[in-house]
Order: structure tokens, then sequence, then C-alpha cells
């Protein structure tokens, strides 16, 4: 299971909607198939791991290991359940159950009337935590939410004037090649007016291979500019106005609702103090990257104020990150 857990990775910001899910075929305490889960519209996990066995007349006597409870319902592709029913493999060891209503213990029962011995819950935490995404946009009705900034050593995220249109950075390249990767990693980015007007930004991996997310704006009034790099041909931008929500209260939910309806299950947070402070006072988010670059402002835009528990300290360079989760 740890080796599916691995693997599945490897589908990172491309399988999205669907989970990221890990297989591995084991006969005679040895692996001879594995995969993990295609770009969206392509094979799932179990599908790729079986195709993977150069010698099928083994898959009888195999045991298979899967992240997550195999599908058994038709979406882009066949169900998986009934692909490992066809190959007659006679075991079946899952991470964890699938909470999709579509799914929801159909697959494992599927397995079970099929005559496959099915043990569930193997590493269950590990693989839950793995599938955070999907399981927060299942279970929560709402995209999983990562909140990034970067803040100077005196707790300022943005000077109080700037000369242009055009970021005033507080970490380092290396700091800035990490984000462009977090962003291939998920499904959405979202940023607000001011962060469009003061820093034109493009919310691309422009410095990291992946898929660029689809930008997000709050733009209230609709002020921004389609001149505004966010509406160039890089990716998809939707406009959040006051022709889709109510911007009187439960701003960040009335997001996540809409964001929810649009089949994202994941975005990372990049705007200014207003924007974050908006789904933290509503407690709507999951995870907080906070770095903190080697710089002083002395006056500016201060950082948000939020209460997270702590999980690691990392060092890039001259920038310190820390990670907190949201219980």
């Amino acid at each position: 299971m740890k080796r599916c857990l691995e693997i599945a990775k490897n589908g990172l910001g491309s399988t999205r909607p669907n989970p990221m899910v890990g297989s591995v075929i084991v006969h005679n305490n040895k692996i001879i198939g594995e995969g993990y889960t295609s770009k969206y519209g392509g094979n799932h996990a179990e599908v790729n791991a079986i195709n993977a066995v150069t010698d099928k007349s083994l898959l009888k006597a195999s045991t298979l290991y899967v992240t997550l409870e195999p599908c058994s319902h038709f979406g882009k592709t066949p169900p998986c359940s009934d692909f490992i029913i066809k190959h007659q493999i006679a075991n079946v060891v899952i991470g964890c159950m699938d909470d999709n209503e579509q799914v929801a213990g159909q697959g494992i029962k599927k397995l079970k009337n099929a005559g496959c011995n099915v043990i569930v819950g193997v590493l269950e935490d590990d693989c839950k935590a793995h599938h955070k995404r999907f399981f927060t946009f299942h279970n929560k009705k709402r995209p999983y939410i990562v909140l990034k900034w970067a803040e100077t050593l005196d707790g300022f995220i943005a000077p109080s004037t700037k000369k242009n249109n055009t970021p005033v950075w507080i970490t380092n390249t290396f700091s800035r090649q990490l984000v462009h990767q977090w962003r291939s990693e998920e499904q959405a980015i979202l940023v607000g007016t001011t962060t469009v007007a003061q820093d034109n930004p493009s919310l691309t991996v422009r410095d990291w291979t992946g898929q660029n997310p689809i930008r997000i704006v709050i733009d209230r009034k609709n002020k921004c500019s389609k001149k505004h790099a966010i509406f160039n041909a890089a990716a998809e931008t939707i406009v959040i106005s006051e022709k889709e929500i109510n911007f009187d209260s439960n701003v960040a939910k009335q997001i996540c609702d809409l964001l929810h309806k649009k089949n994202i299950n994941s975005m990372i947070i990049e705007g200014g103090t207003k924007t974050l402070q908006t789904f933290i006072d509503e407690n709507l988010w999951d995870e907080a990257r906070v770095f903190t670059g080697n710089t002083t402002f002395k006056q500016g835009v201060k950082a948000p104020v939020f209460s997270g528990r702590f999980i690691k300290e990392k060092k890039i360079k001259t920038d310190s990150l820390k990670i907190y989760q949201n219980d």
C-alpha cells in the first residue's frame, strides 16, 4: 500500500477532478504490475496496473492493492470493479472507501458478490490524507483550499505604495518556483481585484512544468480590464462579481458553493490580506503555507491573522516556509 501511495503522487495535478489513485498487483510476494490514474479522461489506476501485467494468467492468483475503493459506475471510463472481476483477481486490498455517492461501498459489494476476497482499511489514515482533495470536495461540498502568502520579517505582505503595477518580491527565486509547482498541483487559483490591479499577475506555472490552474478573480464591480494578464490565453479565467454572488455576507461560502457546482475540487488562494482573511474568518480553508522573506517594509499591508496547527518548517535559502493545518 505504501508503494501505491508513492506512485499515486505521479497523478498530482493531471487527474483532477478525479482522485489520484495508485494500484499495485502482487503475485507470490513480487510486484508484477503497477499503475496510477491517467490524465482526466484516461484509464484509472487499477486498469493501468492490470494492463501492465505481462502474463495475465497470473492474475487469478494475485492480490491487487489500491488506495481508494474501485469505482462501480460509468463515467469517462467503465467501472474498475468490473475490470477487476473480468480478470478474476482473487484478492483486493483497499486503502479507504470512496465516499462519493456514486460509489460509497458499491464497488466493494460488487467485488465480494463476484467472489473476491476484499480487505478494506490498510493504511487507511494515510490513504485518506492522500485523497484529501477528493474527500473534501465530496464530503464538505467545496474545494480543498490552500492559503498561501509571503510576509516580511516585520509582518507585511505588501508595501504601502508602489511605483508601477508589478509585484514587490518578498521571497527568493527558489521559493517563487516552489509556488509555481504548487499551482500545477491544484485545479484553480484565486485572487482579488486589488492583486490584479496592483501586480497584474498571469497566475500560471511558467517556472514549472505542469498544467496551468483555472484562474478565479473576485471582482465585485467588474473593474478588471481584458488587458490584464489574467485574461490571456494561457488558462481559463472565471470572474466572480455581483452577478454571481451577494457580497453582503458569507462571501467565501458563496464562492465555495459556486466552485463546487463548477466541479473544482481544489484551489490555492494567493490574494491579498482582504481576500485571504475572508476565507480565514469564515473558517473555509484546509492548509496555510506561509513564507517569511529576509526583508522588512516598516509599513504597509499587514499579513492575515489566523490560527492553525503548525505542521512543519522548512528553510529555502534565505526564506522560511511554515505549513499549518486547519483542524
